[in-house]
């Protein structure tokens, strides 16, 4: 196991690691993000990915990002003919390979809006997307209630070809949700609430199919409108706020 903090690089012993051991956890408690663990992601994706490569309308900026009452805030909003909203990263500072990940969350409601819950490999900067390999634990788009998407994307399949799961769940958008996804060197499978979605084992063990033998990292965003969360957007929806209230790595028995 590899947990990466502020550019430090801590490798758990095999040996020593348990069903029990939890190897990452964020309660989201005080009253500001802790910067130990994560990143602002800031701006609309320009030069390199304008509408951060979805077509998205959303301006990211930190101001809609609060930590309250026990839980990570982020905030959408529409501000004239502008749309701002919050995404952290934890990129450099949390960084782990395999697991059982589970965050408990709560989404808000209205056509056009995108929150997410996800990872993307360490190694995107020198191999870029979709090499890096993605892991979308939660996905909501407000244009289809009820409903919600676990999705792997990787060399052989992503974008609209990924490896995708949606799942019908009467009033997912009441109260809060807990999405998990047991993280292996062969198969990774996710859960809603307990019970399991989507078991995805790949058809080989290489790069093209299966980059998710390494160290990966988190994203926590609401996106507005774009490709998948749009493309039209219910400007009387606004402002919207998605919740989230923990994140737990457990390791996996050796």
């Amino acid at each position: 196991m590899i947990r990466k903090i502020t550019g430090l690089l801590f490798l758990m012993i095999p040996v020593l690691i348990n069903a029990q051991e939890v190897i990452f956890e964020e309660n989201f408690d005080g009253n500001e993000l802790n910067m130990d663990n994560w990143s602002y992601e800031e701006g609309d994706g320009c030069p390199d990915l304008c509408g951060w490569g979805n077509n998205e309308r959303q301006i990211y900026n930190r101001d809609y990002v609060a930590v309250e009452d026990g839980n990570l805030v982020i905030e959408a909003v529409k501000e004239g003919e502008k749309y701002y909203s919050g995404k952290i990263i934890s990129k450099d500072k949390v960084e782990f390979q395999y697991g059982e990940i589970e965050v408990r969350v709560n989404v808000p409601q209205g056509q056009g809006i995108w929150p997410a819950f996800w990872m993307l490999g360490h190694d995107i900067n020198e191999v870029s997307w979709p090499a890096s390999g993605e892991i979308d634990i939660m996905e909501y788009v407000g244009r289809e209630p009820n409903t919600v998407y676990t999705t792997l994307h990787y060399p052989a399949h992503h974008g609209e070809n990924a490896s995708s799961k949606k799942t019908n769940i009467d009033n997912i958008e009441d109260g809060y949700h807990i999405f998990k996804a047991v993280w292996t060197a062969d198969n990774i499978e996710f859960f809603v609430d307990g019970t399991s979605v989507y078991n995805f084992i790949p058809e080989k063990y290489d790069a093209e199919h299966y980059p998710f033998r390494k160290p990966f990292y988190f994203l926590i965003n609401m996106a507005v409108g774009g490709n998948f969360g749009g493309p039209e957007v219910d400007d009387s929806i606004f402002p919207k706020k998605y919740y989230v209230d923990y994140i737990k790595v457990t390791a996996l028995e050796e």
